[in-house]
């Protein structure tokens, strides 16, 4: 006798009580990019200079996502691009994310995202592409 999958059964809470952890991640990335929207990046003084452009004068993956928020924040999706592209590229692949789990949490399914190892190295290689296009001379519209 072979032992049978046991199908998975949601819990009996209520759809508003599933929503809970999905609607307070919700909120907190809403108050960052409410946050970033109100203070603008673009004037000296307000946030810490990347370390790595401070003390080396290269791009990390992540110069330039402040501004890029601020500007998609402002409806401004050309300078957002042109400021950060791989977070603009992020905000997009959370925003699918997040959905897909709380359309998941209402119908009482778990949400699985694992990624496979090639799926890992595929975006690690890709930043680390973004990272040194945008440090090469040919790679300045990447600049922030």
């Amino acid at each position: 006798m072979t032992p049978q999958a046991v199908p998975y059964t949601a819990p009996s809470a209520s759809p508003w009580r599933r929503l809970a952890v999905p609607a307070g991640l919700l909120a907190a990335v809403a108050g960052a990019f409410a946050y970033v929207g109100t203070v603008d990046p673009n004037e000296p003084g307000h946030y810490p200079v990347c370390p790595l452009y401070r003390f080396t004068g290269l791009y990390c993956p992540g110069c330039g996502g402040l501004r890029s928020a601020h500007a998609f924040v402002h409806g401004d999706f050309l300078a957002a691009l042109r400021d950060n592209a791989a977070g603009v590229a992020a905000y997009l692949g959370f925003a699918v994310l997040w959905t897909v789990w709380t359309v998941r949490t209402v119908r009482g399914r778990p949400m699985r995202f694992e990624p496979g190892p090639a799926q890992l190295w595929a975006a690690g290689a890709l930043l680390l592409v973004f990272t040194v296009v945008r440090n090469l001379p040919f790679g300045s519209w990447l600049h922030p």
